[in-house]
């Protein structure tokens, strides 16, 4: 569902009208649809919803309607005006899509985004979608989940080893465990998810030139480089540290699979630059496939349908892709 008011009920309605011109694989909401409905009118849409009693008939549904399983809200949804009164449901829908697929009711789970501020209001203790997502992962299998953020677009795979902090937290956490466990996540999730074999990493540097040798800042050679010799002593083939400015060009990246950046915006810059319309979000490490659009809620967008489904229609390709990919390394 993601956030109600948001737009992502617009997105999930154009990304079912083009399903055909765009090849957009089969999915269903879990979402209200009174809702759905009513948004479709205020847009114009003209679309069929067929509310659905089991997950497993979507597939059959979907060139004629598109499925629903219906999960109601508390509050009417007024565009562009997040309503408290909905954050329970809100989250319940996140729970639901995570339980369906470990019960093979469903091939993986692509998230529409949610209002975080509107949510922490509300007393939710997580940073986002990929923290909340790896306690319920948890709790279904009784070991700990480390999840990692990817985001991928045409040409470019990138991992931020920090994510969701202020810049001079963010340089006070980089460790050496966080930049090996990044490195581990990743390297498996290109093999398994993606069909790559022998996959292979690059690490950016933190700071201007990589450090200098030390010059311009210590963190390459005390906590990223080592974490690198210990990612090649594992067998996983790792360039670097880089120096960030030379790393996002069109030649350079052809030589690697996938950048390791050592924070948020490091990662984010480049691939958003490269093609922010198509951006997608895939959080790794979970026992189940996870994609989303690399947007937020766009509120002043919301009810107008002037939004862009493009990021959705790719985040639901490339988890079509990576849950048939699993299912193949699975069955093998």
């Amino acid at each position: 569902m993601g956030e109600p008011a948001g737009i992502g009920g617009e997105l999930a309605l154009m990304s079912w009208r083009e399903r055909a011109t765009q090849a957009v694989p089969p999915f269903f909401l879990i979402d209200d649809p009174r809702r759905l409905s009513r948004l479709a009118t205020h847009l114009g849409f003209e679309i069929p919803l067929a509310e659905l009693d089991r997950p497993e008939d979507a597939a059959a549904r979907f060139d004629q309607a598109l499925p629903v399983l219906p999960h109601p809200l508390a509050s009417d949804v007024t565009p562009g005006h997040p309503d408290p009164a909905n954050c329970d449901c809100v989250l319940r829908s996140i729970a639901r899509a995570a339980e369906l697929v470990p019960q093979g009711r469903a091939s993986a789970v692509v998230t529409n985004p949610i209002h975080k501020k509107v949510l922490y209001d509300a007393g939710f203790a997580h940073p986002g979608h990929t923290e909340y997502l790896a306690e319920l992962a948890a709790k279904a299998s009784g070991t700990e989940v480390r999840p990692i953020m990817m985001l991928a677009c045409h040409g470019l795979r990138v991992v931020p080893v920090t994510v969701h902090l202020p810049l001079k937290t963010a340089i006070a956490s980089l460790s050496t465990e966080a930049i090996v466990q990044a490195g581990r996540v990743s390297a498996a999730a290109l093999e398994r998810d993606f069909k790559i074999v022998e996959p292979r990493l690059a690490a950016a540097g933190l700071n201007p030139h990589a450090g200098e040798d030390g010059a311009l800042g210590r963190e390459e050679l005390d906590i990223i480089a080592p974490a690198l010799e210990a990612l090649r002593a594992e067998g996983i083939s790792v360039d670097g540290p880089v120096p960030a400015d030379s790393l996002f060009h069109e030649s350079a990246r052809e030589g690697y699979d996938v950048a390791l950046c050592m924070y948020h915006d490091q990662a984010l810059i480049p691939l958003k630059t490269i093609d922010f319309a198509r951006g997608v979000n895939i959080t790794l490490g979970l026992p189940f496939v996870r994609t989303s659009p690399d947007h937020g809620t766009a509120l002043s967008l919301a009810g107008t349908g002037r939004a862009d489904p493009s990021s959705l229609i790719a985040a639901l390709r490339m988890a079509q892709q990576m849950a048939a990919n699993r299912s193949a390394q699975a069955a093998a």
